[in-house]
C-alpha cells in the first residue's frame, strides 16, 4: 500500500464535495481524465474503493465516507496553519474567488479591486459573474456580492455600494410617440421592457409611496435578462425599462433616457459583499474586506 499524497486528498475532498468528476475538475484545474486517474490511485494506495462511479454521477462508499469525516477537519487545520504562517510573514497569498451578478463584479471592478492587485501581488482573485443566486459554500466560493435585501441574515456582510433604487425609464422618442405614464397603474397601457429572472420566472416591479406598496408584471412583446441590456433596448425607444440606477446614469445624465415615476421608486439596501461568520476566514478574503471597508467608509457588520 502507497503512501496518498495532499494533492491526492485534496482532490477527493473536492470530488466528495462536488459530487462530479466534471466539477471538481474544472475547480483543480486538471481533465476529468487525470482526476480519475488520480483518485483510482488513491484507492490503490488505501486499498480500497471510496467512490461509486455511474456515467452521470459520483457517490461515495461507506469507506470514502469515514476517510471524509476524518480528512475534513485535518485540511481545514492544515489550512488554518498555512494562513496564520502567511499572516506571521506579512504574507497574503493565494486565490479569492468571489461570485456576485454582473453589476456586483462590475462594482468591485470599478472600487477595491485595483488597489488589493496593487497591494497584494501573490493573490489572484478569480471573480464570477452570473446571474444566478448561489449557496456560495457548496459551489466553492469565499464569498458572494449581491443586494443586501437578498443577503441571508446568518452571513456577515460588508457594504460595497451606497442604497440604490430601480428607475423606471423610457427614451423621449418613446415618450413622445406614447406619453408618459402618471402611475404604475398606467404602464399597464404601455411597452414594457420586461425581465427574465435567472431561475426562469418574469421580475415583477415593485413601487411604493406613503406606505403604499404597488407591484405588477408588466406588459411587453420584449423579455431580457440583463440590466444593460434592458437599458439599451430603452435608449432604442423599444419599451419602458425598469432597472437599477447606475446602469441608467449616463443615459440619464446625456438626456437619452427620461426617469419616470420616481416618487414611486424606493430605495433599498446596496450591493454587499458576504461570507459565513461560522468559518475561518483566509487571509486573503480578510484583507479584502479591509480594504473594502477603507473604501465604502463603512465599518459596520450586518
Amino acid at each position: 500500500m502507497g503512501q496518498p499524497t495532499l494533492d491526492d486528498l485534496r482532490a477527493f475532498a473536492m470530488v466528495a464535495a462536488r459530487r462530479s468528476f466534471v466539477k471538481a475538475a474544472g475547480e483543480l484545474g486538471l481533465s476529468r481524465s487525470a482526476l480519475s486517474h488520480a483518485m483510482r490511485g488513491l484507492e490503490d494506495d488505501l486499498a480500497v474503493r471510496l467512490l461509486h462511479r455511474t456515467t452521470r454521477s459520483v457517490s461515495l462508499t461507506e469507506a470514502g465516507e469515514r476517510l471524509l469525516a476524518r480528512l475534513r477537519p485535518v485540511l481545514t487545520e492544515l489550512d488554518h496553519v498555512l494562513d496564520d504562517i502567511a499572516r506571521d510573514d506579512k504574507a497574503v497569498r493565494g486565490t479569492l474567488r468571489i461570485n456576485g451578478n454582473d453589476g456586483a463584479i462590475r462594482a468591485l471592478l470599478q472600487s477595491v479591486v485595483p488597489r488589493f492587485l496593487a497591494k497584494y501581488p501573490q493573490m489572484e482573485l478569480d471573480l464570477v459573474s452570473e446571474g444566478r443566486f448561489i449557496d456560495i459554500v457548496a459551489e466553492g466560493f469565499d464569498a458572494g456580492v449581491r443586494l443586501g435585501e437578498a443577503v441571508h441574515k446568518d452571513m456577515i456582510a460588508v457594504r460595497v455600494s451606497e442604497d440604490l433604487r430601480f428607475l423606471t425609464v423610457a427614451s423621449p422618442r418613446y415618450l413622445r410617440q406614447h406619453g408618459k405614464p402618471n402611475s404604475p397603474e398606467e404602464l399597464h397601457s404601455h411597452r414594457c421592457i420586461r425581465q427574465r429572472l435567472p431561475g426562469g420566472k418574469r421580475y415583477r416591479w415593485e413601487f411604493a409611496r406613503h406606505g403604499q406598496a404597488f407591484t405588477i408584471d408588466p406588459p411587453g412583446a420584449l423579455t431580457l435578462d440583463n440590466n444593460t441590456l434592458m437599458t439599451e433596448a430603452a435608449i432604442d425607444g423599444l419599451g419602458i425599462a425598469y432597472v437599477p440606477e447606475p446602469y441608467a446614469r449616463d443615459a440619464l445624465a446625456k438626456k437619452r433616457l427620461v426617469a419616470l415615476l420616481v416618487d414611486w421608486c424606493p430605495v433599498i439596501p446596496g450591493l454587499f459583499l458576504y461570507f459565513p461568520g461560522n468559518r475561518h476566514i483566509p487571509a486573503g478574503l480578510r484583507a479584502f474586506v479591509e480594504l473594502l471597508r477603507e473604501e465604502t467608509n463603512d465599518t459596520r457588520l450586518k
